[in-house]
Formats: C-alpha cells, structure tokens, sequence
C-alpha cells in the first residue's frame, strides 16, 4: 500500500510525465505543419494548413489527424490547470486504496479530455468550411484579418461577464471543500465531463483566438496557455481575468487598426 505522501509523489510524476510528452509531441506536430508552408489569402494573412487535406489524404483522414493532433495538443495545454482539478477529486473520493484510486482519477481525466475532443470534432468541420469559403470568395478572405480583431474583441468582453465567471468559480472549485465523492467509475466520469464542460464554456474565447490565431502557432499555444492557468491557479482570480481581459481587448484593438491601416 502506498503512502499518501508516496500516492501525491506519482500523481505529480505521472502528470508532469504525460505534460511533458504532449508537449514535445505538439512542438514536433507543429514544426511539421510550419514546414509544409501556409498559403498566402488576399488581405495579406496566411491559412493555417490544419484545415487542408495533405496530398493523397481523405477528408475522413484529414479529420482524424486533426483530431489527434488536437487532442494531444489540449493535453499539454489544459493540463496545468486540470491537476489541481484531480488532486481536489481524490481528495474528495471515498477512502479507496490507491490502485483503485489511480484508475479513478485516469477516468476522470479522460471523461474531462473526452468533452475537449468533441470540442475539436466540431471545430473541424467548421473550420474547413471557412477555409473554402475563404479561398473561393476573396473579399470575404479580405474582411478576414478585421474579422480577427473582431474575435479577440469579443473575446475580452467574454471575460468580464458573470456567465464566464460562474463556469471559472466551477472550475476552481469543483468539488466544494469537505465535499465527499463516491469512490465509483460513474461518478468519475461524470465528475471529468462536467469539469470539461464548465472549462469549456470559461475557455470558449481563449479557444476561438487559439483558432482564429493559429491553431498550430505555438506563440498563440503558449498565450493561451498561460492564461488559462493564470486564471484557475492565481490566488485572485477576478483581477487576473481582468487583468488578461484588457490585453485581449487591447491585441483586438491593435489587430483592426492594423487591419484598417492606422497602425
């Protein structure tokens, strides 16, 4: 039987194990796509090639390699914050031993990564729809670089509402303090899917830049990272969705002035 002590120690090394190799498969994966180059639209900005087909590849095989590499991707970027989610959890389950404990917190985990993949799933599909609509409408693909000031705009005023802030008090508090969980595999998964739905919903904007801004950007994956870790990790959490609402709003402000030519 392991020690508490002993358990937290290979919670933490499993995770930082499983962060670490989501993060070195994301660089790789990136550095794969920004090799095979972007294509240049009208209005002077690049289409990621996420959303395009390699040669000789379905679309059915397109959309399992995005989905792949996004899920990856969401491991190495909601993982941060989701291990104190899961250090919460088990400390709220029943009094299992720690094999049953261990498996407990894997599907929560996975119920929780379960919610980002379908996230992605519906991401895909609009995603290339635009990307045709772009290529075969130009000024359509002109309107583009202000119709992404436009995104991280309405992205910053997400941040303020109290809709946001409720689904983020969720996700840092979830489960309550003294709250006691059973030590069953559907209340694990229901507890990692209502996690990843209240996430979802708090991260609906810093998810739409990630896609509008590049979804393979690593400088975008970074910022948006750290802000969603900021947010769930930083003893005040309101100033700091303020703080991070203010630069968005200011990079949409930026990126429409740019775009209009007054920057």
């Amino acid at each position: 039987m392991l020690s508490a002590r002993a358990s937290q120690h290979v919670f933490l090394g499993v995770s930082a194990l499983l962060f670490a190799a989501s993060a070195a498969a994301t660089i790789v994966w990136s550095a794969a796509m920004s090799g095979m180059g972007a294509m240049s639209m009208p209005g002077g900005w690049t289409m990621s090639m996420a959303w395009m087909r390699m040669p000789g590849q379905t679309w059915p095989g397109a959309a399992l390699s995005f989905l792949g590499m996004w899920a990856v991707m969401m491991v190495a970027m909601m993982l941060p914050s989701l291990v104190p989610m899961l250090w919460r959890y088990r400390q709220a389950v029943g009094r299992p031993d720690q094999a049953r404990l261990g498996r407990l917190t894997v599907l929560a985990g996975v119920g929780y990564f379960f919610v980002w993949t379908a996230f992605g799933m519906l991401a895909f599909p609009l995603g290339v729809a635009l990307a045709a609509l772009e290529m075969q409408q130009p000024a359509l693909a002109r309107a583009v670089p202000i119709a992404m000031g436009v995104v991280f705009l309405s992205a910053g005023a997400l941040q303020f509402t109290a809709w946001r802030a409720h689904h983020l008090a969720c996700c840092r508090n979830t489960p309550a303090r003294g709250a006691l969980l059973p030590d069953d595999a559907g209340t694990a998964w229901r507890h990692g899917v209502r996690l990843g739905l209240h996430c979802c919903y708090c991260c609906f904007g810093p998810m739409m830049i990630l896609l509008v801004g590049g979804v393979m950007d690593l400088r975008v994956m970074a910022a948006v990272t750290a802000a969603i870790t900021v947010e769930r990790l930083a003893p005040a959490a309101e100033h700091a969705t303020r703080v991070i609402g203010v630069g968005i709003v200011g990079a949409g402000l930026f990126l429409i002035a740019r775009a209009a030519g007054l920057g």
